[in-house]
C-alpha cells in the first residue's frame, strides 16, 4: 500500500490525478484580474520539484519522514502544489518528522475534535459561526448591549439574543466584523474566494483562533497568514492547526499594547539601530 495513502486516506487519489496538471491551474484567478496580478520570481524546475512522488518515497515504512531530504528537494525546486498542504503541516511543526502514521493519525483526529469543541462554543454564543455565513458589522457595543439590523452574508438580523456582561465574550463578539470585513477583501484576484462558502471557512478558522488565543484575538493581516491554509488543506480543523502553529512563530508581531502593535514596536526597533548607526558612522568620519 502506497505510504501517502497509508497516512492520509483517500486524499492520495486526488493527488496523482492532479500530478500532472500545470501549476497554474491549481489556483486559477479571476480573467479581470490577471493584468494586475504581481510576477512571481519563482518558476518550476522540472525534475527538481518535491513531487507527490519523491513525497512519498521520503517516508519510511513506519512513517518516519526523512525531513533532511525533503528540505533539499524544496531548496532546489520548491513543493508542488498538490502536496503542499501536507509538506505544510510538517514545516510548521503540526507533525513530528519523527513520529509514526498512527501516531499523526491519533494526533489529527483529537486536533479535529477539539477544533470542533472549540468551534461549537463559538456558534453557541453567535449561531452564524458554522453556517456557511459571515458577519460584516458589529453585532455588540462596547458595553455589551445588541446592535439590532447588524449585517451578514445573506442579509441582516439580531444575531446576540441579549446584552453580555463577559468581557473576554464581548472582546471576541467586537472582533467578529473586523474579521469580516477583512475576509472579503483577502485574495479577491482568486477564483477560489469567490465563493461565499470559502469566504465563510477562513472567517469561521479566524473567529476560532480568536475566541482561544485570548492575549492575541484578532488582528489585521492574520487574514493573509491564514488565507493559504484554507486553499491548501481541504479539512477545516487541520487549516487551523497549520494557522495555529504559524500564530505560534508569529504572534508577537501581533501582539497590541496601550502604545503599539508588534509591527511597530519592530520598526521602531530598528529605526532606533538605524539612528544609532547612522551616529557612530558620522563619529568615525569625523
Amino acid at each position: 500500500m502506497p505510504l501517502l495513502k497509508r497516512f492520509s486516506g483517500s486524499k492520495w487519489i486526488s493527488m496523482r490525478k492532479a500530478g500532472g496538471d500545470e501549476f497554474g491551474d491549481f489556483y486559477p484567478t479571476r480573467p479581470e484580474c490577471q493584468a494586475d496580478l504581481p510576477k512571481t520570481r519563482f518558476k518550476p524546475r522540472p525534475g527538481k520539484t518535491l513531487s507527490p512522488r519523491r513525497w512519498q518515497a521520503a517516508f519510511s515504512e513506519d512513517g518516519h519522514l526523512n525531513i533532511a531530504k525533503v528540505l533539499r528537494r524544496i531548496q532546489r525546486g520548491g513543493v508542488h502544489p498538490a502536496i503542499k498542504g501536507f509538506v505544510w503541516e510538517f514545516l510548521l511543526g503540526c507533525y513530528d518528522p519523527n513520529s509514526k502514521f498512527e501516531e499523526r493519525n491519533q494526533l489529527r483526529e483529537y486536533r479535529r475534535e477539539l477544533y470542533s469543541r472549540w468551534k461549537f462554543e463559538c456558534h453557541d454564543l453567535v449561531p452564524v459561526v458554522g453556517s456557511g455565513k459571515l458577519i460584516t458589522t458589529p453585532i455588540i457595543t462596547d458595553d455589551g448591549q445588541p446592535v439590532i439590523g447588524s449585517s451578514t452574508s445573506s442579509g441582516h438580523g439580531r444575531h446576540v439574543s441579549g446584552s453580555i456582561s463577559d468581557k473576554k465574550v464581548i472582546q471576541w463578539m467586537l472582533n467578529l466584523h473586523q474579521i469580516g470585513l477583512d475576509v472579503v477583501r483577502t485574495d479577491q484576484a482568486l477564483v477560489f474566494y469567490q465563493s461565499e462558502i470559502n469566504q465563510a471557512k477562513l472567517w469561521d478558522v479566524l473567529a476560532v483562533y480568536a475566541w482561544v488565543d485570548n492575549d492575541i484575538g484578532y488582528v489585521q493581516g492574520m487574514n493573509d497568514i491564514c488565507s493559504p491554509m484554507i486553499i491548501l488543506l481541504k479539512n477545516e480543523a487541520d487549516a487551523f492547526w497549520c494557522f495555529d502553529h504559524a500564530m505560534r512563530r508569529l504572534r508577537d508581531n501581533f501582539k497590541c499594547t496601550t502604545n503599539s502593535i508588534g509591527v511597530q514596536t519592530q520598526l521602531s526597533r530598528l529605526s532606533q539601530r538605524i539612528w544609532m548607526l547612522g551616529n557612530i558612522c558620522l563619529h568615525f568620519e569625523c
